[in-house]
């Protein structure tokens, strides 16, 4: 127990490390070749800012899954796929951050990855999504929601800090979600070492940003974040699984169904959601992001509340105070007007 726990914590504070420094390194080869995302309508930064750092929290993170996964006894499920995939996504993705690949490219070959780990998934006795469709029509949906789970992942990736509190958010559930339900630990170990990346990036991205994510980093990250999603699904615990990202999911989600309806092109970049509204509206980078982290805290809590205490109740916390901060944006952008 005591050997665990030292372990646990040396691995946090080495990926910790290898993604600050990691980070910077890039940082310094952005900016040398002059990588830069210049300011358009689209954008809510006012000056151009190098782009790609997420190339370093992939230094840190695929590794670090590997050797973990390699060394223990025991590996998480389609570790090694999602490891190749998501280094396949970061690749394709560098170059989208250079050139714009265009969007058909961009999704064909994330369905393509989702698709062969969807296809390599081992079935459950419970299921993933709780035995109530066939395996088939469960393999489906799960596709349908990983493509989707990547692109609001790069999406929602429009402010300074976001990222990086959503992916430390999101690893800090599921290390509350294994400690609670007593899943292996080397889901502890893969929350803690996405939880350590993201702060080393948060150094160089926290408000102002001195260097963007990026697709390289937000695209395959998404990937690994969904993948560990449905992993816990896998265990039986689905809604518990929906509790850290509840926040980007329904922002995004919402925002897209709202652009559906206004005949608008979806896949293109813009910043109608509700974080960049209240951004628009004068609010400033590192309040939302601070507003985010808040509701994701009591995202967390609510896992413990499912629980120890009610999985409607928790789930009802939940809702409110994604509810909340979402009528607080919008409310800020409408009186701005």
């Amino acid at each position: 127990m005591i050997l665990t726990i030292f372990y646990n914590i040396s691995l946090f504070i080495s990926v910790c490390i290898v993604s600050l420094l990691a980070t910077q390194l890039v940082l310094g080869y952005l900016k040398k070749k002059a990588i830069l995302d210049h300011p358009n309508e689209r954008s809510s930064h006012s000056i151009p800012v190098p782009r790609g750092g997420g190339l370093g929290l992939l230094i840190a993170i695929v590794p670090s899954l590997f050797l973990v996964n390699f060394l223990s006894d025991s590996s998480l499920a389609l570790v090694y796929p999602v490891l190749f995939c998501a280094s396949a996504l970061a690749l394709l993705s560098w170059f989208d951050d250079l050139h714009n690949l265009s969007p058909s490219v961009r999704f064909l070959t994330q369905f393509a990855c989702v698709s062969l780990c969807i296809y390599l998934l081992p079935a459950t006795e419970q299921g993933y999504l709780g035995n109530f469709l066939p395996l088939w029509g469960e393999k489906i949906i799960l596709t349908l929601g990983w493509v989707w789970f990547i692109n609001l992942f790069n999406f929602m990736d429009g402010i300074d800090g976001i990222s990086g509190i959503e992916i430390s958010s999101i690893a800090l559930g599921i290390i509350l979600i294994a400690l609670l339900v007593s899943l292996p630990n080397e889901f502890i170990q893969t929350g803690l070492i996405l939880f350590a990346a993201a702060i080393g990036f948060l150094r160089w991205n926290w408000h102002p940003a001195q260097v963007f994510m990026g697709d390289v980093g937000s695209v395959p990250i998404g990937f690994i974040l969904g993948w560990l999603l449905i992993l816990i699904g896998g265990e039986g615990y689905l809604l518990l699984a929906v509790l850290p990202p509840l926040y980007y999911l329904s922002d995004a989600t919402i925002t897209l169904i709202k652009r559906a309806f206004r005949k608008e092109k979806v896949w293109q970049a813009h910043r109608d959601h509700y974080y960049q509204r209240a951004n628009k509206a004068g609010l400033a980078h590192n309040v939302i992001s601070k507003r985010i982290l808040l509701t994701n805290l009591v995202l967390i809590f609510t896992i413990w509340v499912s629980l120890k205490v009610s999985l409607l109740l928790g789930l009802l916390i939940a809702m409110l105070a994604v509810g909340l901060v979402l009528f607080s944006f919008d409310k800020r952008y409408k009186t701005s007007l």
